[in-house]
């Protein structure tokens, strides 16, 4: 199943490993360090025109993103997270 996370995008379900929500989860050390080096290493996809909400982790074909999307977590988890 693909859960649809704006702008035209869809991932895979079996694909994400965590939603996180930035109000939530940005003031912490390590997962500021975490959005830092997936930024310098160009895993970092911008899903969304404007301010991001929150952000999904996938991992699939040994490839690692992080997807900036502008639904709050609780959103992308009503749309098909199983």
């Amino acid at each position: 199943m693909y859960v649809p996370i704006g702008n035209d995008f869809s991932i895979r379900e079996q694909s994400i490993v965590g939603i996180f929500d930035l109000d939530k989860c940005s003031y912490g050390k390590k997962t500021r360090e975490f959005l830092a080096r997936a930024e310098q290493s160009g895993q970092v996809v911008p899903a969304t025109d404007d301010l991001p909400k929150s952000f999904i982790v996938t991992s699939e074909y040994g490839l690692d993103r992080v997807w900036l999307v502008q639904f709050n977590a609780a959103t992308i988890e009503k749309r098909g997270i199983r």
